[in-house]
């Protein structure tokens, strides 16, 4: 009775571990099914997009990038082909440093073409074809075929390359493009990612850079199918990509030449401005460089030149260097006083040759004076002590309110990356730009030297020529710009740009009264020798810019001052005089007089606009020599516009931070570069 208990026992025992046995198999199921059930129904498009995604990839097609052009069709960026070596991993059998090792013994395969091979192969896919040498020779090309067959998954192909056939003419202005970086990408916007899939090349300066969207197109696609391995099966779709768009630039490439050939091996910045279109017809800033150097990636010994040059070529002087203007200030000074009721063109001071503020006396340009100065000959003959009294009477706030219609410390909104905006003081920024009480506060002796063009006065040759620009034409004139017109590269249908007006209300009898004194400067005044017979009537004005302070009556002797330390020359001009199609802001750096330095250059320059007068090949530009150890305004021949030299006193100009400079009648430049920005 004992043993069939036990074996009831045991059967229950059993039917109740084989009954939990089976739920815990069919809970297993059924966990396994709402799972697959999860996967296959709720997650089906997801997986299903991903599984398509990984057997088909889209490999870019990268668009021919647009040419650029001057104002006459004249080439100054274009594509040429040229033979690659390329490697497309996924093909490679065996090891891919030891295919390229064996590569290197047909081509030549440099450190650097390894280096940017390795970095290009992290960055991409397994099926794309990665670059290993550009600009093959046609030797190299011929070794190669005859040894293709031992190189499976390396291949030649025909692609398009950047080059700059002017050289280093309006280097500043084209710029050049150079692989992306890492910083390039990260500033793509979302929409731009898309669109520069595969592209290695980007716009780095000048209208490369600031018209990049125009010039790079519109990528286009192959869908290809890929093994599981990535290797690429069939070409599923294709899309073609859409060339860039051509740029017309409105530079006239060959005034641009005549004004870098006239500037010789001098330093400076010349920008020419048409004054009715606000279109830019010479933008110069030497010295140049070859912007070839740079698209491939300039070598190590080419980047040490011109990085460590003491002339800096690679600093975009009309757009980057920050000046005090000097004279050439005085025409806009005149029209101030004339529109603000301050003057009248017969207004006159009797000059002694300087003028006293509180104790302390402030030059003229000429020993003894001008004698009885009106308006007309305060910028005929640049008489300082008129507009000494004039800035005392006008006020700093008061001429900065004025100057700024006419972009004096504004960015002109030019379409170039990185324009400097320049310093037009007044109280208000002298009260942000310091830290200390003492700093903060404006000296009313700060205000005499403005009105000669020097102090804490601080403009770009682009904000000159600009405001040149709006004189010439009275007030009005368009934003600068230096693309002319857009061409569509399929359609070849062009579109002209014409950027915003912008007008100052002035009175046509004042702007009247300042462009005949600008006349009178080049028949009988500062200017008169360089542009006597010029064959046209055109207005100028001369200036002179110091660069280092002077100690109280001592005498400015070129000789005895490094050469980097040496007043500046300028000059500012348009023509002709009634209507005109050209105005010319220029500086050459430490050149010394605006007259003898700057004056023959714009001279060259108006010749070809306007009679297309070319420079004797013979002729030499002109070097001024080291003035002799006499002062120059003894002579009365050379009646020059040279800002005088006076002492620094307390009361007059505190101490000032090495950005902002001295006002102390000449202009201190703390940088030790002239005026440029680095």
């Amino acid at each position: 009775m004992a043993n069939l208990n036990d074996t009831d026992r045991d059967l229950h025992f059993f039917r109740w571990r084989l009954a939990v046995l089976v739920g815990l198999v069919l809970i297993c199921f059924f966990v396994l099914f709402v799972r697959f059930f999860w996967l296959q129904v709720v997650r089906h498009d997801k997986f299903a997009s991903q599984a398509e995604e990984n057997r088909i990839s889209i490999v870019p097609i990268v668009p021919n990038r647009g040419l650029i052009m001057d104002r006459n069709g004249v080439l100054l960026a274009r594509n040429y082909s040229a033979y690659t070596l390329e490697i497309t991993p996924s093909k490679i059998r065996g090891k891919l440093d030891d295919v390229i090792n064996e590569l290197a013994e047909i081509v030549t395969i440099k450190s650097r073409d390894r280096k940017r091979f390795k970095k290009l192969y992290e960055e991409s896919k397994r099926f794309e074809s990665i670059l290993i040498r550009s600009r093959l020779t046609d030797e190299e090309v011929a070794r190669f075929i005859v040894q293709r067959y031992r190189f499976p998954g390396v291949d030649i192909q025909a692609r398009l390359f950047r080059q700059y056939p002017m050289g280093s003419a309006a280097s500043h202005v084209i710029g050049y493009i150079g692989r992306m970086s890492q910083k390039d990408i990260e500033n793509l916007t979302e929409e731009d990612e898309a669109n520069y899939r595969g592209t290695n090349y980007i716009g780095k300066e000048g209208v490369e850079k600031s018209h990049e969207r125009e010039l790079h197109g519109i990528t286009g696609y192959e869908e290809m199918e890929v093994s599981a391995g990535g290797r690429a099966i069939r070409t599923l779709s294709h899309s073609a990509p859409v060339p860039g768009n051509n740029l017309y630039l409105s530079i006239d490439i060959e005034l641009q030449k005549v004004v870098e050939e006239a500037f010789g091996n001098r330093r400076g910045a010349l920008v020419a401005i048409q004054p009715e279109t606000g279109e830019v017809l010479a933008y110069v800033s030497t010295p140049t460089y070859d912007p070839n150097l740079f698209v491939e990636g300039i070598d190590q010994q080419s980047w040490d030149e011109l990085n460590n040059s003491p002339d800096h070529p690679l600093i975009n002087r009309p757009l980057r260097g920050a000046y005090p203007p000097g004279s050439t200030y005085k025409p806009f000074m005149a029209l101030a006083a004339l529109e603000l009721g301050k003057r009248t063109p017969e207004s006159a001071i009797s000059d002694p040759g300087y003028f006293y503020f509180g104790n302390h006396r402030f030059r003229d340009d000429k020993v003894g004076g001008h004698g009885i100065v009106d308006m007309y000959k305060s910028i005929v003959h640049s008489c300082d002590t008129y507009y000494y009294i004039l800035a005392n009477d006008m006020g700093v706030n008061m001429m900065h309110d004025f100057m700024k219609k006419f972009g004096f410390g504004q960015l002109t909104g030019i379409d170039l990356a990185h324009e400097r905006k320049g310093l037009l003081p007044s109280t208000e920024w002298k009260r942000t730009a310091f830290k200390t009480p003492e700093q903060q506060k404006w000296y009313a002796g700060e205000t005499i030297s403005l009105g000669i063009g020097q102090g804490y006065n601080s403009f770009t040759p682009m904000q000159l020529a600009y405001a040149t620009a709006m004189l010439a034409n009275g007030g009005k004139t368009r934003k600068p710009h230096l693309v002319h017109a857009l061409e569509n590269s399929v359609t070849r249908e062009k579109v002209a740009v014409v950027a915003e007006s912008r007008e100052v209300a002035l009175k046509p009898e004042n702007v009247e009264v300042i462009k005949r004194a600008m006349v009178g400067v080049t028949k009988e005044g500062t200017s008169a020798r360089i542009f006597g017979r010029a064959g046209y009537e055109s207005a100028g004005k001369t200036g002179t810019s110091q660069v280092i302070g002077m100690k109280q009556n001592e005498k400015y002797v070129a000789s005895r001052i490094a050469e980097k330390h040496r007043d500046h020359a300028l000059y500012i001009a348009f023509a002709p005089v009634d209507k005109p199609t050209i105005a010319i802001a220029l500086i050459v750096e430490n050149g010394g007089f605006g007259a003898t330095s700057a004056a023959p250059i714009a001279k060259k320059a108006l010749d070809y606009h306007l009679l297309g007068k070319r420079p004797d090949k013979n002729e030499r530009a002109y070097v001024p020599e080291v003035p002799a150890e006499t002062e120059e305004e003894d002579d009365e021949d050379i009646e020059e516009d040279v800002v005088p030299a006076v002492g620094r006193e307390e009361e007059l100009s505190p101490v000032v931070p090495e950005e902002s400079g001295s006002a102390n009648g000449r202009k201190k430049n703390n940088s030790g570069n002239n005026g440029l920005a680095q």
